[in-house]
Order: structure tokens, then C-alpha cells, then sequence
């Protein structure tokens, strides 16, 4: 039994009551985070000059800050206290993965350019059957109501009511459920059954104008070891997976089907006038196509790790260099509808949750240069050679180059796990036994393990 951190991303249908609010919490998230950053700056040079004894810390300017809002910043009572502690909580990560040089100098949150979203905690929000409770989102709608002349009776049965917001579907990780008569399988199935099912947080954001909840979970799951054969897998642009075995995934190339589509609205757009309500609209359209590309490539990529991750027992795999891919400008458009990054890290993580072994290869491991019969080095092809053709006059074999590619991958993960203690010798020649090959390839690989 695994103990995960897993979420649930379900789409919100608000009234445009409840969609003010939203964006009303998002607002005050922008403005806190950028106040937080402004404070955070003028401290730490006040501290560098010697003029403070501490530098700042995101605890430090969340106290500062709750002792000065109800007077100078009244507006952010309006939304849940938890909008405040999340922006801080974000500052506070930001600065974090700066000082560890694992990225850049935290920026100012921009309204057109930074994502709407805020943060609930696990003990300040509540779900049911298609619905969820929102902090104070009763308390916003319902004097907003006020404001207009709206007399208002029973407050607090109001107050609850008004504070639902419709789910398009219901939670998924549940200790426990008992299917309807009415209900379809196809809904029975999405429930995912945990005797551990703890709620950690939620997040409210937009994408493209439609309104998510994402609900953080940490539960647990019982993954059994899977006891299938082992692969190597080549990644590529062309096809997206080509396996040692001969199976194959082809590439659905979302972004390039769509491509005229998308440069045909960002014309309109550029023809539109900045602000208008028009250019709302076309901008509109350009976000609703770029979140329905995204939804078909994370489908494929889901789809392709789970069966792999579910069928085999041992996988080797490239170890891609995707930042040098985005710096190609041949290759960059291609690399980025086939994310062969996120689809190397989705394999990694469900093979680990199963128990599988998935070895990396080096990059600069030739396995498309590579003969994987005797070993030979083909140096001058090119992308155009899609047949590989051994050039060793002793062997002369020829065959699908990413298949080839894939069987040279497989003997090299085998070589790396078996050195490092990762595998053992049984398991080694079982496998290479299992791809099929002769002879020839078994002493190779045995050769390269004695120079290895």
C-alpha cells in the first residue's frame, strides 16, 4: 500500500454572481503577491544596508500585512482569508526556488498576463453530490443582492445556498461508494476506491474563461508489481514511442492540425482594437483552442505511459535533452506538440508507483548510429534515412531505424541496470532472450558489460 499525493481537476459551471467573486479573489491574490514582493525588496535591502537585523521571510510580511489591511486595504475582508495566505505562501516558494537557483527572480503578477486563481484551505471549504462550498462566497452574492434594492430574508439559509457552486462531476477519491440503479458504468468506473482518503487543499483557477477546481488529495493505493517483459523505448517527433517489441505510437500532432486555425485567429486578433469588446471575444477563441490542443496532447500522453507503465516489467529509455530541442528552431514547434519530456517523466512516474525499474540512457549514447546485431556505427545518416542499413560488410542488416534504435536502448539499459546492481544476471539474459535476437546480439551485450 503506497501513500500518494494525487488531485482532481473538475470543472465549475458559477453563476455570474459567484464568477465575480472569483475574480474578485484572484484580483486580491495579484495585488497581495505584488505587495508582498514590493515590501519584500525594500526589507532585504534595508537588511543588506544594515538597517534591519532579519531579512525578510513570507511569515514575516504575512504578519506585517494582516496588521495593516483593515485600514488601508479594506476590500481584501470581501474574499476568504486563505486568498491572503496562499499569495504568501506562493512569494514564499518563489524566493525559495531563486536562492536554489532552480529558477529566475519572481516577476510582478500582471492582471492580462498572470493566471486567475486562489488558493482554499482543506478545513475552510466543503463538497458534496455536484457541489462545493465556497468561504464567503455567500456573504459577496448576497450583498451584492443588497446593494441593488434586493430585500433578503432568512440570511443564513441564503447565505448557504448562494455559496454552492455546481461541479460537472463528482469527486472521484472516495473511501467508499454503492452504485444507483440509474447510475452508468462508465460513471461507476472513475471512482477511485483508498481506505485513506485525506483532503490537503483545493485551488480555484481559470483557464480560458471556463472556471477549475483543483482538489489535492493524499491517499492511498495498492499497486501490484507488474511482471511483464522488458522494452526499449525510442522517443521521437515522427512517431511518438517506437518499441523494442515492433510497437508503435504515433504522434497526434495537435498544435500542426490546428496551426492554421490558430494563426488565422491570432489575425483577427491583431486586426481587432486593443480592449474592445470584440478583441475580448477573438481573444477568447485563441485561449479556447490553445486549452483544447493541450487537452488532446495530455490525453495521448496519459494514455501511452499508463499502458506502458501497466504492461512491462523493465524499461530503458533516452535521457532527452528537451531545453536544447527549444533552442532549434527547426525542431521547436515539433518539440513542443510532441512533449517527450512530460511524456519521459508521466512513464517515470507510474512505472515507480508499480515497482518497475525504467534505466535512463545517456543522451549521447548512439543508439541511431548503433547496429543493435554487431555493433556497428553508421555515421553519416542523416534524418531522411528512415531504413537503417548496416554498413559492415559482415552483416549488411537492414530495418525501421527507430525500431533499431529501440532494440540498442534495451541492450544498453540492460548493460547500466545489471552494473549497478540494479538487476540480475537471470533477468539480464531472460530479457535479451525475450526480444527475439540471435546470438550475435547476447555476445554483444555481454561484451560491452566486460568493457563497461
Amino acid at each position: 500500500m503506497a501513500t500518494l499525493s494525487r488531485s482532481h481537476k473538475i470543472r465549475l459551471t458559477p453563476t455570474p454572481e459567484q464568477e465575480e467573486y472569483f475574480r474578485r479573489a484572484a484580483g486580491v491574490r495579484r495585488f497581495v503577491y505584488n505587495w508582498g514582493l514590493q515590501t519584500w525588496q525594500e526589507q532585504y535591502a534595508q537588511y543588506k544596508a544594515g538597517q534591519r537585523n532579519k531579512a525578510p521571510t513570507a511569515n514575516s510580511l504575512k504578519k506585517d500585512f494582516n496588521a495593516i489591511r483593515h485600514q488601508q486595504f479594506p476590500f481584501t475582508e470581501e474574499v476568504t482569508k486563505c486568498v491572503i495566505e496562499g499569495a504568501f505562501d506562493d512569494l514564499g516558494k518563489a524566493f525559495s526556488h531563486f536562492f536554489l537557483k532552480r529558477a529566475k527572480y519572481p516577476k510582478w503578477k500582471k492582471k492580462q498576463k498572470s493566471r486567475d486563481s486562489f488558493y482554499l484551505s482543506n478545513d475552510k471549504f466543503d463538497f458534496g453530490d455536484h457541489w462545493v462550498q465556497v468561504p464567503k462566497l455567500g456573504d459577496f452574492v448576497v450583498g451584492q443582492r443588497e446593494l441593488h434594492g434586493e430585500p433578503i430574508t432568512k440570511r443564513g439559509n441564503r447565505k448557504k445556498a448562494l455559496g454552492k457552486v455546481n461541479l460537472s462531476e463528482n469527486f472521484r477519491y472516495v473511501t467508499e461508494h454503492t452504485p444507483t440503479e440509474q447510475e452508468k458504468p462508465r460513471h461507476t468506473r472513475k471512482y477511485i476506491l483508498s481506505p485513506h482518503v485525506k483532503i490537503l487543499g483545493a485551488t480555484i483557477g481559470r483557464e480560458a474563461d471556463w472556471w477549475f477546481i483543483s482538489i489535492q488529495v493524499e491517499l492511498e493505493l495498492d499497486f501490484s508489481p507488474v511482471t511483464g517483459s522488458a522494452v526499449g523505448i525510442d522517443l521521437g517527433f515522427i512517431r511518438l514511442a517506437t518499441l523494442s517489441d515492433g510497437k508503435e505510437f504515433e504522434n497526434q500532432k495537435p498544435l500542426r492540425h490546428l496551426l492554421q486555425q490558430q494563426r488565422f485567429l491570432n489575425k483577427q486578433l491583431a486586426r481587432r482594437e486593443k480592449g474592445s469588446k470584440n478583441w475580448h471575444k477573438t481573444k477568447l477563441k485563441v485561449a479556447r483552442l490553445h486549452y483544447r490542443i493541450t487537452c488532446i496532447r495530455e490525453d495521448s500522453l496519459h494514455k501511452i505511459s499508463y499502458e506502458l507503465a501497466e504492461t512491462y516489467g523493465f524499461m530503458g529509455m533516452e535521457d532527452l535533452n528537451g531545453a536544447g530541442m527549444m533552442r532549434n528552431h527547426k525542431r521547436a514547434l515539433s518539440a513542443v506538440d510532441a512533449s517527450l519530456g512530460k511524456l519521459a517523466r508521466y512513464i517515470q512516474t507510474k512505472a515507480t508507483r508499480h515497482g518497475t525499474i525504467v534505466q535512463r540512457v545517456g543522451r549521447f549514447f548512439p543508439s541511431t548510429k548503433m547496429c543493435h546485431k554487431c555493433g556497428h556505427l553508421w555515421h553519416d545518416i542523416t534524418e531522411k534515412d528512415r531504413v537503417y542499413v548496416c554498413q559492415n560488410p559482415e552483416c549488411r542488416w537492414s530495418g525501421d531505424r527507430d525500431w533499431n534504435a529501440a532494440i540498442t536502448i534495451l541492450i544498453e539499459a540492460l548493460r547500466l541496470a545489471w552494473l549497478s546492481e540494479r538487476i540480475s544476471d537471470e533477468f539480464t539474459v531472460s530479457a535479451v532472450a525475450g526480444t527475439g535476437l540471435d546470438g550475435d546480439a547476447k555476445l554483444s551485450l555481454w561484451r560491452q558489460r566486460k568493457t563497461g
